[in-house]
């Protein structure tokens, strides 16, 4: 008897890609998120959930209140994070999630919290 759970985890994850998003597929965006998102830990929250997802980039707080992200991954675990970031972690209060797409900067391997810009 063979074990295929190793099978069913890379299907699970080809499944996550959406119709035309071959391995090498990748989205990179940025994001600049507004309300209550400083002092709410929302760069540690994001972070994490980049980081389960598989993404890379960075999040960083701008001196004007605003969170800013860079992200980039698998077009549909970019899309989940950004629907993730219009809520954000409990203490939050997401007002506006902006996405300006990207295509020339190349993040880190990796998703860091940067210092406040």
């Amino acid at each position: 008897m063979t074990d295929d759970s190793d099978n069913k985890a890379d299907k699970g994850r080809a499944d996550e890609r959406g119709p035309g998003e071959g391995p090498e597929a990748r989205r990179t965006v940025r994001a600049r998120i507004s309300g209550r998102v400083q002092g709410v830990f929302y760069r540690a929250w994001m972070a994490e959930e980049a980081r389960a997802r598989g993404l890379d980039g960075w999040v960083r707080n701008r001196s004007d209140g605003t969170v800013e992200a860079l992200i980039s991954g698998p077009p549909r675990a970019v899309a989940g994070l950004i629907e993730a970031a219009h809520v954000g972690p409990p203490q939050a209060v997401v007002e506006e999630v902006t996405i300006i797409e990207e295509g020339a900067e190349e993040p880190p391997a990796g998703f860091q919290i940067a210092p406040t810009l």
